[in-house]
Order: structure tokens, then C-alpha cells, then sequence
């Protein structure tokens, strides 16, 4: 059974940093794309940033330039850098492989 679990949320100001990690299991994880998303309060969850297997990168546009997302195949870690913290990237990311879900970590940005 392939589970998820994220950490690294929590309460910064705007202008600040977080690193979401996320540890996979019960998965051959290397062969699978992986992804971030977030879910703001009344909003529908969105694309953060996936990367391939291959190593490819697809990020959505407010997050370019400003998140990094890796991964380390030997932890099966997935990471999510996060820079120049904005108010509006408040929300609950989770993580994502196939169609497995994470249960979330919240990242408030206070302004």
C-alpha cells in the first residue's frame, strides 16, 4: 500500500522560506512522477510544481522562479523549496505520486 507523508509546514512571514519534505513507502518510488499541490481555504486544489522520473520540471507560473521542487530516489523524499514567501501561498500542500495523497502540511505566510 503506497503512502505519503508530508512535513515542514508551518507559520512564516512574507519574504521567508519553508522546505516541505515528503516520504514515500509501500512504492518503487524512482519510476514515478511526483508532485506538489495546494489548497487554499474556499479554493480547488492546484498544481504546484511535478517532476518526472526523468527529471523534468513543470511548475505553475505563480510559483516560478520562487519554489524548487527535488526529489532523492534512495530516501524516496520528495522536497518542495519555497523562497520569497508570499501571503496568498497560504494553504495546505500535499504530495502526490499516481493517485496517492498525502494528508497535507499547512504553510501559513503571515503578511
Amino acid at each position: 500500500q503506497v503512502r505519503l507523508l508530508e512535513s515542514g509546514g508551518g507559520l512564516v512571514q512574507a519574504g521567508g522560506s519553508l522546505r516541505l519534505s515528503c516520504v514515500a513507502s509501500g512504492t518503487i518510488f524512482s519510476i514515478y512522477a511526483v508532485g506538489w499541490y495546494r489548497q487554499a481555504p474556499g479554493k480547488q486544489r492546484e498544481l504546484v510544481a511535478t517532476l518526472t522520473a526523468g527529471g523534468s520540471t513543470n511548475y505553475a507560473d505563480s510559483m516560478k522562479g520562487r519554489f524548487t521542487i527535488s526529489r532523492d530516489n534512495a530516501k524516496k523524499m520528495v522536497y518542495l523549496q519555497m523562497n520569497n514567501l508570499k501571503p496568498e501561498d497560504t494553504a495546505v500542500y500535499y504530495c502526490k505520486i499516481l493517485t496517492i495523497w498525502g494528508q497535507g502540511t499547512q504553510v501559513t505566510v503571515s503578511s
